[in-house]
C-alpha cells in the first residue's frame, strides 16, 4: 500500500519475511537533528572516540595540581610530615586550592583556544557561560575526589578514568543511535550495526567486511582490539618478583617468612597518567597559540593546527604533530618518521617518568628499606644493611621497563584502534 503524510511518500518492504521501513524526506534519510540550528554528532577516527567533554577539563587540572603537589614533595622542596595530623591536613588544602584555580585557569585556556569556537562566534556571554560550566565540573570532581578518599575507596581520579574508559566500551559496542555515512545510516554501536547489516544487506560478505572495517565508526575489529590489549595488561600483571623477607627477631626456621612483591608495572599506570596530562596540556597551550598568533616560526614550531570537520582542530605539523599519535598504520609507509617519532617518544617518555615517581613517591629502594627497618623485616639470607642494595637489583629495573611496557601497550592500543585509547 501507499500512503502520502503531509505529501510525502512512505513504503513499506518486506524481506525475507520482516517488515522494514524506509523513510525518505527529499530523497534524504528520514531525519536530521539540529540543535539551536547547528548539528551535534558523535564520531569515530579509527577507533577513537571524539566529544566534547565537559568535565574532562575538571579532570585535567585537578591531577595535574595534585602532580606538582607530590613532584615538589619529593624533591624535598616542600617539607611535609605527613604523620602530623595537621601539617597534612594543610597540604591536602593546598592541592585542593592548587586544583580550583588550575581548573579555573584550563576552563579559560580552553574557551580563548578555540576549542568550542571562536569567542567572537560564541559571544561573550556563551563564553563565560562555558567557563563557568566547566568550572562547576571541576569542583564537582574534587568533590567527589574527596568523598571517595574519606570513605576510604581509593582514588577517585582513577576511578573516573576507569568509568570513562567502560563507558566509551560500552557505548561503542551496543549505542542504538543512528548516523548518516556515505552507504546510508548506520548504528553507532558495533554489535548492533554487525546484526542489522547482516539482516538488511543482500550481500553478506560486503556487510560483514563494512561492519569490521568501517573507518569513521567503533567496528568489530575495535572491539577485538580492545579485548586483545586487556587480555595482554591482565597477562603483564602477573609478571613479579616475590623477595622473601622475615622478622629480624626471629631466628632460625622460615616459618614466620612472607613475601615482598616487585611488580612488573611497579609504579602502576601513573607513568602513562603523567605523561598523558603533560602532553594535553602541551597540545592546548600549542593550539591556543597557532589560534592567537598565526604566523610566528616559533609558534609553527611548536605546532600548526588544521580544521578536521565538526569543530575540531588537528596538529598537522610541528612538535605537536610529532608528539601526537599517528592515524592509522597508513602511516607506516606514508610517514614512517612520525611514526618512529612518536613510538620512540611513548617508550622514553614513560620509562623516564617511571623512574621518576618512584623518587617522588616514596617507593624507591631506600625508602623501601627504611620501611623494612621501622617494621623489623629483613630480606632472607642477607643482613639489615644490606638491604638495599638488594632492592636496587630489581626496583629501578621493574620501574623503568614496567613504564616502557606501558607506553609499547599504549602505541600498540593506538595503531590497533583499541576503544578507550588515547
Amino acid at each position: 500500500y501507499q500512503r502520502r503524510v503531509h505529501g510525502k511518500q512512505w513504503y513499506q518492504r518486506r524481506v525475507h519475511g520482516k517488515q522494514w521501513y524506509q523513510r525518505r524526506v527529499h530523497g534524504k534519510q528520514w531525519y536530521q537533528r539540529r540543535v539551536h540550528g547547528k548539528q551535534w554528532y558523535q564520531r569515530r577516527v579509527h577507533g577513537k572516540q571524539w566529544y566534547q567533554r565537559r568535565v574532562h577539563g575538571g579532570i585535567s587540572p585537578i591531577v595535574n595540581a595534585g602532580l606538582v603537589m607530590q613532584l615538589l614533595t619529593g624533591l624535598k622542596i616542600l617539607n611535609v610530615n605527613h604523620q602530623d595530623p595537621r601539617e597534612h591536613q594543610l597540604f591536602e588544602v593546598a592541592q585542593k586550592v592548587g586544583g580550583i584555580v588550575m581548573t579555573i585557569g584550563s576552563a579559560t585556556l580552553y574557551v580563548m583556544s578555540g576549542m568550542y569556537g571562536s569567542v567572537g562566534d560564541l559571544g561573550v556571554g556563551n563564553a563565560i557561560l562555558i567557563i563557568t560550566q566547566l568550572f562547576v565540573a571541576g569542583m564537582i570532581v574534587l568533590l567527589l575526589d574527596e568523598l571517595l578518599n574519606k570513605y576510604g575507596m581509593g582514588s577517585g581520579i582513577s576511578l573516573f578514568i576507569a568509568t570513562n574508559i567502560c563507558e566509551g566500551i560500552v557505548w561503542s559496542a551496543l549505542s542504538p543511535r543512528t548516523i548518516e555515512t556515505g552507504t546510508g545510516a548506520q548504528y553507532q554501536g558495533a554489535i548492533i550495526n554487525l546484526f542489522a547489516m547482516l539482516l538488511t544487506r543482500s550481500d553478506k560478505i560486503v556487510a560483514l567486511k563494512e561492519a569490521f572495517y568501517r573507518p569513521f565508526l567503533p567496528n568489530i575489529t575495535n572491539l577485538m582490539a580492545t579485548i586483545l590489549v586487556f587480555a595482554v595488561v591482565v597477562y603483564f600483571q602477573g609478571f613479579r618478583v616475590d623477595l622473601p623477607v622475615k622478622y629480624a627477631r626471629m631466628r632460625g626456621g622460615t616459618g614466620g617468612s612472607i613475601h615482598y612483591p616487585i611488580k612488573m608495572f611497579y609504579t602502576s599506570n601513573m607513568p602513562i597518567i603523567i605523561q598523558s596530562a603533560m602532553l594535553s596540556n602541551l597540545m592546548m597551550i600549542s593550539r591556543g597559540l597557532w589560534t592567537s598568533l598565526r604566523g610566528n616560526i616559533l609558534i609553527s614550531m611548536l605546532g600548526q593546527w588544521a580544521p578536521a570537520g565538526g569543530g575540531r582542530f588537528v596538529p598537522v605539523g610541528g612538535i605537536a604533530y610529532y608528539l601526537s599519535p599517528p592515524r592509522g598504520l597508513g602511516e607506516f609507509i606514508s610517514d614512517p618518521i612520525h611514526v618512529l617519532v612518536y613510538v620512540v617518544f611513548m617508550l622514553a617518555s614513560c620509562s623516564f617518568l617511571s623512574a621518576v615517581w618512584l623518587e617522588v613517591s616514596g617507593s624507591s629502594p631506600r625508602d623501601v628499606a627504611k620501611r623494612f627497618k621501622e617494621q623489623g623485616l629483613v630480606i632472607q639470607g642477607h643482613r639489615e644493611q644490606d638491604s638495599i642494595k638488594v632492592l636496587k637489583r630489581y626496583i629501578p629495573i621493574a620501574a623503568a621497563f614496567g613504564g616502557m611496557a606501558i607506553g609499547g601497550l599504549t602505541v600498540f592500543a593506538d595503531f590497533l584502534g583499541a576503544i578507550g585509547g588515547r
